[in-house]
């Protein structure tokens, strides 16, 4: 359907006819379009009800009404409601009769109309009109908004020369405002529910605002779409013109003899992937990419992703593997010479290294280091490496929360590439390095996937062999690798990745090792970085020791390798400024260099004391000494936690206050301590949580020590989990606790029975210089804690008559 934008009758015309209207009117239904009055229009009807209509209707007066549908697209209407409530009552000049189904017919608007009531009915729809004419508008808006109309129109005839000229001429000839609003309206490509406003609007005022409102509207659009088509027209012009372009330069570039630089790529690509001598996979994957890449052409993004794929294909180490040093006496000396102790995590390197040449095609293993902060876990990966004579390589998994980081992203993806893995085994330039996984308790997880779920089948030896990055699409084996992942704790690492891995625990250094790591590799290596000569300082052993006694509080090296670092400092700006020549840095020069004493030593702040008994503890950065004071309160009863503990201690101390209440009398405490006396507990250091069960002995041992008044002895320290019926269960990290008990100067501890076990992880030197007592009941933790020094029973045993008689 098309609308004629010329009107065939006159205001006088339409004013007479409307006089004349008829009441009622038979319905013609009409889709997508709006009928104005004035305007002839073309309509074509298909149901036979419409074409009876027509029959009707030319036999009578010839008028009908003319009526939108207000859904879109519709095809027919099966309620009145589907119609809008104006419509314009029109004349058919023309109609011409194709069959009893269909007809064409040219119909002359002449008045609007709103619609009183329906009548349906068969077989067509009739509705009792109500004629409504123009409120004439007259002033400056009315010429003002004549004037806009007639401008953007003048525009839109710029951008769309679609638009007959005459047309544009007659409308300037037009001073009838309400005739020119229904013109534009009815000429532009407005939503139907624009158009049906500006029918129903009686005022020509209102009719002019809308029409103004749908024109510049309209012209906004058109000179949108004329811009996105000089842009399309522009880019299919230059594409021509580099197409010609390129015709041209091949064709001088065939007369040269020069040869076209994206061939020589692809040529090069098809020589590499033949001498790799590619898995049968990965060769047919890469085949296919170099026939997508020969027919692209260089400057479209599908060429860069494509040669970026085979570059990656054709640059990893696939057959090309390192010699391994199969020398175990040579790979021990190399791993003694860079670290000082950690002899379970050496033992395990030679016990593979020693596999490995009796059996070549073996597995490599994958061990996991688990210890505190400082204590070389890293550093002994880069020993492995040089021991075995492999590529090192090392990525941390601290803070990664992305799978695509392991597994690389698809090359769906804009700047897609492979994961870390994949990454790290191309540095190598090796299929069999050693590569070190960092801080692997320290993945998290989101929205974008689980790291650690990927890193499942990394670290399963059985599946590895086939890993698949989803970049490159192909399985890579990784079964050749070393992986030497490290972790702080073990708590953080899901059940399924720790289970794929061999635990090694590097606890901490006693204080003699660390000495020994100082004088061998930290000053050296800081005297080194600093610029000093070996005359130029000197670091005695007992500095040393001041250093780690009063300034550093770790199970590592990191600090201490700090305050040497500070010392080195001072003393080469010393030397800088021509101040001193050499200096020899004793104890009490200590303080110019590091400040004030960091750390006081713990005996000093030990006290005999009732309620006061010292506890061990296990922390992330090694072990702990607590210091778990007790307090009554008369006029209450119950227990009162302070000291920022978790549900599990909080649960231990009412298990041992528990315990003391039901068997006080066979400690000798009487029933009105319980009932009259409120117990405090409070574990210093405040500001730090804690948690864990392993307190519980400690803790019902000071309330013990409360309510008989009988001090524990300040140089005895216990650890232990407690039960309602007075045993003692076996708790972790007794190497740690035992270190930091003997950093602290205690000289005997309490331990459960099961751990008797753990001894042999303590040094010689520290089992030498404490007494243990192995307890698996609560009485004879009690009767060790109120006895003196070597009153124990059965339970007390020194421990270096215990290690030599193990040994």
């Amino acid at each position: 359907m098309q609308e004629s934008n010329y009107p065939h009758i006159s205001a006088a015309q339409e004013k007479k006819t409307q006089d004349n209207m008829p009441k009622v009117l038979p319905i013609i239904p009409v889709v997508d379009m709006v009928m104005f009055p004035r305007m002839q229009m073309p309509i074509t009807v298909s149901q036979p009800d419409l074409v009876a209509l027509l029959d009707e209707a030319m036999a009578a007066d010839r008028m009908v009404g003319v009526v939108a549908i207000k859904k879109k697209g519709a095809l027919g209407i099966s309620d009145p409601d589907e119609l809008y409530q104006a419509g314009t009552a029109a004349a058919i000049v023309k109609m011409m009769k194709a069959s009893d189904s269909q007809a064409q017919m040219i119909v002359q608007g002449i008045s609007r109309f709103q619609v009183a009531s329906w009548i349906t009915g068969k077989p067509y729809l009739k509705a009792r009109i109500e004629p409504f004419y123009d409120i004439p508008a007259k002033g400056n808006e009315v010429e003002a908004l004549k004037g806009s109309l007639s401008r953007l129109f003048a525009q839109m005839l710029e951008i769309a020369p679609f638009i007959p000229q005459e047309m544009a001429q007659w409308l300037r000839t037009v001073d009838d405002p309400g005739l020119l609003a229904d013109v534009m309206a009815s000429t532009m490509q407005s939503d139907i529910a624009q158009k049906q406003k500006v029918l129903e609007a009686a005022s020509v005022l209102e009719r002019l605002r809308l029409v103004n409102k749908m024109a510049a509207r309209q012209l906004e659009i058109m000179e949108l779409e004329h811009k996105i088509h000089a842009q399309i027209k522009g880019d299919m012009d230059k594409t021509q013109r580099d197409f010609y372009l390129r015709q041209q330069l091949k064709a001088i570039q065939d007369e040269l003899g020069e040869k076209d630089e994206s061939k020589v790529e692809v040529e090069e690509f098809a020589k590499k992937i033949e001498e790799l001598n590619l898995p049968e996979q990965a060769a047919r994957e890469a085949k296919r990419e170099l026939n997508r890449l020969a027919r692209m052409h260089p400057s479209s993004a599908e060429y860069t992703v494509a040669s970026t794929y085979l570059d990656w294909i054709t640059a990893l180490p696939w057959h090309t593997s390192t010699q391994d040093n199969l020398d175990i006496e040579k790979a021990k000396k190399v791993l003694d010479a860079d670290h000082y102790g950690l002899e379970k995590p050496k033992k395990r390197i030679l016990e593979y290294l020693a596999v490995k040449k009796l059996a070549p095609d073996s597995k490599g293993p994958i061990l996991c280091l688990v210890g505190p902060p400082g204590t070389g876990k890293t550093s002994l990966g880069r020993s492995v490496a040089r021991a075995l004579g492999r590529k090192f390589v090392r990525i941390s998994l601290g803070g990664v929360r992305d799978e695509a980081e392991i597994r690389g992203h698809r090359r769906t993806y804009v700047g897609a590439m492979p994961g870390r893995i994949i990454q790290g085994i191309r540095r190598a330039g090796a299929n069999n390095p050693v590569f070190m996984l960092d801080e692997i308790d320290k993945v998290g997880s989101d929205f974008r996937g689980d790291p650690s779920s990927a890193l499942l089948e990394v670290l399963d030896p059985q599946q590895n062999d086939t890993f698949s990055d989803h970049y490159l699409d192909v399985a890579f084996d990784l079964s050749k690798v070393s992986f030497i992942t490290t972790a702080n704790i073990l708590d953080t690492i899901p059940p399924a990745l720790l289970d794929r891995m061999e635990v090694i625990r590097l606890a901490g250094y006693t204080a003699q090792e660390k000495a020994h790591i100082a004088k061998k590799y930290l000053i050296p290596r800081q005297r080194q970085e600093n610029g000093l000569k070996a005359s130029q300082i000197k670091i005695p052993q007992a500095t040393v020791a001041a250093i780690i006694n009063s300034y550093t509080r770790e199970a590592g090296l990191r600090n201490l390798e700090r305050e040497i670092a500070s010392v080195c400092r001072g003393v080469a700006r010393k030397v800088a400024e021509d101040a001193i020549k050499s200096a020899t840095v004793s104890p009490k020069d200590l303080h110019e260099y590091l400040g004030p004493v960091r750390f006081v030593a713990e005996q000093s702040q030990r006290a005999s004391v009732p309620g006061v008994v010292t506890g061990l503890a296990w922390t992330q950065a090694g072990g702990d000494i607590l210091h778990i004071e007790s307090a009554k309160i008369p006029g209450d009863k119950g227990l009162k936690l302070t000291g920022q503990l978790g549900d599990v201690m909080k649960e231990s101390a009412q298990a041992a206050l528990s315990f003391l209440h039901s068997h006080h009398q066979d400690y000798g405490i009487a029933p009105e301590f319980f009932r009259d006396n409120q117990v405090h507990i409070h574990v210093p250091a405040g500001a730090i949580p804690k948690d864990g069960p392993s307190a519980g002995v400690t803790m019902l041992a000071a309330i013990a020590s409360l309510a008989t008044n009988r001090p524990v002895r300040p140089e005895l320290a216990m650890t232990g989990e407690i039960t309602l019926r007075g045993q003692v269960l076996p708790v972790g990290g007794i190497k740690e606790k035992v270190l930091a008990a003997h950093r602290a100067k205690i000289k005997e501890i309490i331990l459960p029975k099961v751990n008797e076990k753990d001894m042999e992880d303590i040094p010689q030197t520290v089992r030498s210089q404490i007494v243990f007592h192995f307890a698996d009941k609560m009485d004879e933790v009690l009767e060790i804690a109120f006895n003196k020094p070597g009153k124990a029973k059965t339970g007390a045993k020194k421990a270096g008559a215990k290690a030599k008689k193990a040994e």
